[in-house]
Parts: C-alpha cells; structure tokens; sequence
C-alpha cells in the first residue's frame, strides 16, 4: 500500500466514509474552547528560547459536535533549533442516542526531529459516554482509519489500516482546579503511534487558567538512530473563549 496511487485511493475511500458523517458547518457556528501558550527564554553563559501553543475548539448544533485543534512546539539553544513540532485534527460527532455517537475525524503532525517527517490519519467509528458526573467525566471511541507517514534516513512513505482508540478523562477537584488525561491509540502494521496527555489547570479569573501539562509519545517502529519516546512537559496560561 505504500505506492503513491495506492495512499490515494486509500484516502478517498475513507473520506467517502468521513463526508457522510461531516455535514458543512453551520453559518450560526457558535465556537468555545481554550487556546493556551507558554514561553521560556533564558540569557547569559547560555541561551535558549522555547515555546509551546495549544488551541481547541468546538462547536455543538443539535445532534453534531465539531470540534478543531491546533498544537505547536518549538526549541531552541546556542546551536540552533531543537524542537519543531505542529499538529492539526478536526473530529465531528454525531449523537444519536444520549450517551452514544458516531464519528469522523482528520489528523495530521509535522515533526522535524522525529524519525517521521509527518504522519496523517483519516479515520470514524463509534463512540460512548461512560460517566458524567459534576465531577467526572469520562468518554472513549473506538474505529478505524487509515493512515500514512514518511520516514526519515531512509526516506519511505508508509500507509495501511489502522485500528484507532480514545479515552478522554476528566476530573473536577473544585470549582476553580481540574486534572486531564487523555490517552491516543493509532495501531498500524507499520507503526503503532501512542499518545498520553496529563494536565492540571488552576483558574485565576472567569476567563483565565495556569495549566501545568505531561506528555508522553510514543513510535513503536522508528527508523534506526531515532527513540521510540518522547516527552514534553510544559507550564501554560489558559484563555477560555466563549
């Protein structure tokens, strides 16, 4: 599957698939979410500069729930840049039933120092809501998708079916402090990519947060001379839009 004829027919089947549950958007689009930033600059026997952005956002029009996310990296020290990552998804679900739903989603991630030059994955399923509480709450989804990445040294375009999986956490300490975590599952033949997300965000005011966040990545297959894990810990301020 790896041809260049071969990802794109893989893609459009699936896409087929997608655009039957991604109706076009709304023009009465109502948006909230939180976009979020951090930066690090240090000067003197040492220079280093580093960055991080995060926004999420989403939409909810009757039984459809749209939602869009954006993240970036960025290092850097006396040599040059150390980090340079972005990612792009969007996910659009659609509730038939109070704790259920159907879905389809698109992601994609830019990675200059990974051994994977971008990894893209098209994928739907099915999804529940196992626990909502004032405290709690708790959702997984579950399907398939079809993904593809390029290597690096040697440069080498891998793509097949994978099988994907979600668990989105979420609990409320009190009013103003909540803990995050959210674990991602793309399980491919050539390459099984995890992802763990832990955050813990403070209010400060109605709009404003500090988050302080842990992730973890990780490549079960990379080309040689790159690692299988990564971490980024970063120390954020949260705004809320509504």
């Amino acid at each position: 599957m790896s041809h260049p004829r071969c990802v794109a027919l893989g893609l459009s089947a699936l896409a087929v698939i997608a655009l039957t549950l991604l109706p076009l958007t709304p023009a009465h689009a109502q948006w909230t979410g939180k976009g979020q930033a951090g930066v690090v600059v240090a000067s003197g026997n040492s220079t280093s500069k580093s960055g991080s952005v995060k926004l999420a956002l989403a939409d909810v029009t009757g039984p459809w729930t749209h939602k869009l996310g954006f993240a970036a990296v960025y290092a850097s020290d006396d040599l040059g840049t150390t980090s340079q990552r972005w990612e792009a998804l969007e996910q659009s679900n659609y509730n038939y039933s109070a704790n259920n739903f159907a879905f389809a989603g698109l992601r994609y991630e830019n990675d200059r120092f990974s051994g994977f030059e971008h990894q893209a994955t098209l994928s739907a399923g099915l999804g529940h809501l196992f626990l909502k509480t004032d405290a709690d709450t708790l959702s997984g989804q579950f399907g398939v998708g079809y993904k593809t990445a390029e290597t690096r040294n040697p440069v080498k375009t891998q793509s097949s079916i994978a099988g994907i999986a979600t668990v989105d956490y979420r609990h409320a300490f009190n009013a103003s402090t909540t803990l995050s975590d959210k674990f991602t599952l793309e399980a491919a033949s050539s390459n099984t990519f995890l992802q763990n997300d832990v955050a813990v965000e403070v209010k400060m005011s109605d709009k404003l947060a500090l988050a302080v966040a842990f992730q973890v990545r990780q490549n079960s297959n990379p080309p040689p001379a790159f690692k299988k894990l990564d971490t980024l810990t970063t120390l954020n301020v949260v705004y809320e839009i509504k």
